[in-house]
């Protein structure tokens, strides 16, 4: 159980978006009870796990010119200050190229409720962390509403306003010694995710990624 505290704000279009299988990665497009950032946050997701080479190719490596020591300047936004500098964003382009296609994942009603449950907790508190204002952690929220199977995890992100920036900061994991949100939505196992973005007092946004190697909902 992970957590990744972001403060700067950036959107990124690339004209090689189209040639991605939208259609096909798209799971969310049907999930009405999903925002238009929670549907594209699954998609990004999916981008990444089916062609994990080249999102790094296109997304993640061109960022590497912007960094001045430790300090990233991303075109149109706030510096960001890093804990490691580019050496982190050298590395998860390493990591990602040598890394195999995954199993694109599809969205669960029951995890979503579970991550939804969290980010309105925190929207309340501007508390930070995975544990919940009644103590709750991320398998009693997950288990409040259906049984999960072989594995579960928890990625949470602050201040990122975008699902490209939010899977790309937690992809780089800068600061973060075990890499934990990269292996994360790097692991085989994770078939369903769940998915909430909300307010947070702090950090204006967040948003909560519950995973799963299976999941029947049986809750409310």
């Amino acid at each position: 159980m992970l957590l990744l505290m972001l403060v700067l704000q950036f959107a990124a279009v690339s004209a090689t978006d189209s040639n991605w299988n939208i259609s096909a990665l798209n799971t969310a497009s049907g999930a009405s009870y999903l925002s238009s950032l929670e549907k594209e946050l699954v998609l990004e997701i999916n981008k990444m796990r089916s062609d994990p080479a080249r999102y790094a190719e296109e997304y993640i490596a061109p960022l590497a010119k912007h960094y001045d020591r430790r300090i990233l300047y991303y075109p149109g936004d706030q510096p960001l200050q890093t804990n490691e500098g580019v050496s982190a964003l050298n590395e998860c382009v390493r990591v990602l190229k040598k890394q195999q296609p995954l199993p694109i994942m599809h969205p669960s009603p029951g995890l979503s409720k579970a991550a939804s449950d969290h980010v309105k907790d925190q929207s309340k508190t501007g508390k930070t962390g995975h544990t919940g204002g009644d103590r709750s952690g991320m398998r009693d929220r997950i288990e409040r509403y259906g049984d999960w199977q072989v594995r579960i995890a928890e990625n949470i992100a602050y201040g990122a306003k975008t699902a490209r920036q939010i899977v790309v900061y937690l992809l780089i994991d800068d600061g973060v010694r075990n890499r934990g949100h990269r292996v994360n939505f790097l692991n085989p196992d994770f078939k369903v995710v769940g998915v909430a973005a909300g307010n947070h007092p702090e950090y204006d946004v967040m948003s909560v990624m519950d995973f799963a190697g299976g999941y029947i909902t049986t809750g409310n």
